[in-house]
């Protein structure tokens, strides 16, 4: 399979241990070539996974979803700059952070993603928060922000995919989680889509968790993903 479309399927890592996510990482091969950390690994040998992973030749997505002070923000990003990594997450909330996430990365290759709306939120939740857009319209307005801070894409369902791309041109990137198979249980996430309609829509790199990595065989299920992305 071209190695375009191996790229454009990132596989979560989200797994309660090293062990756990090293023998995920060893049992898909050379099917995936692009893997997620999050918080959860971080905290039990993600760093150590990530460096092992980019000398194997594989590429790193650090999801660490920062949001702080500019200054703490700017450091934070340096440091993960320097670990030599593919992606990173960063909160699109506000210009402040943004930009000092641009400023953290200088010099480096680390392609910054702004995080719009989590997909396990709808509207009932950016009401409560006191956010009077509807989804669509927030995602909207902090793909505009990144763009114009310099980032180099989002973060986003693939329900919103196609307007982003709309307004942002070519090549902002749209890295969509939320992705099922139709027909499939779609768990906590509130707004998914399948992996056709969201590279249809303009998606870039779709992100699948839990149909891969709670298979009762991952690599098969990778495999039917990457058939899927092949197609669309």
């Amino acid at each position: 399979m071209a190695d375009a479309t191996r790229d454009k399927l990132i596989v979560a890592l989200d797994l309660p241990s090293y062990d756990d996510a090293r023998a995920l990482v060893d049992s898909l091969g050379e099917s995936v070539n692009f893997y997620k950390i999050g918080l959860e690994l971080l905290l039990v040998g993600g760093l150590e996974l990530a460096r092992e992973l980019k000398f194997d030749g594989k590429r790193v997505f650090l999801d660490l979803k920062f949001l702080d002070i500019g200054n703490t923000v700017e450091r934070a990003v340096a440091a993960v700059a320097g670990l030599g990594v593919d992606f990173l997450t960063v909160h699109g909330h506000d210009t402040k952070t943004l930009k000092a996430a641009v400023r953290g990365r200088a010099g480096s290759n680390l392609k910054l993603l702004a995080v719009t709306v989590l997909t396990n939120l709808d509207q009932s939740d950016l009401d409560e928060q006191g956010i009077s857009l509807t989804p669509e319209q927030l995602v909207l307005h902090r793909a505009k922000l990144a763009n114009d801070a310099g980032f180099d894409g989002v973060i986003a369902s693939g329900q919103e995919a196609g307007a982003i791309r709309a307004i942002s041109g070519p090549e902002f990137l749209i890295v969509t989680p939320g992705i099922r198979l139709a027909g499939a249980d779609s768990g906590d996430q509130s707004r998914v889509t399948t992996p056709e309609d969201a590279l249809r829509a303009g998606a870039d790199h779709l992100v699948v968790g839990r149909p891969i990595n709670a298979a009762k065989d991952p690599k098969a299920a990778a495999e039917t993903f990457l058939s899927r992305i092949g197609g669309a």
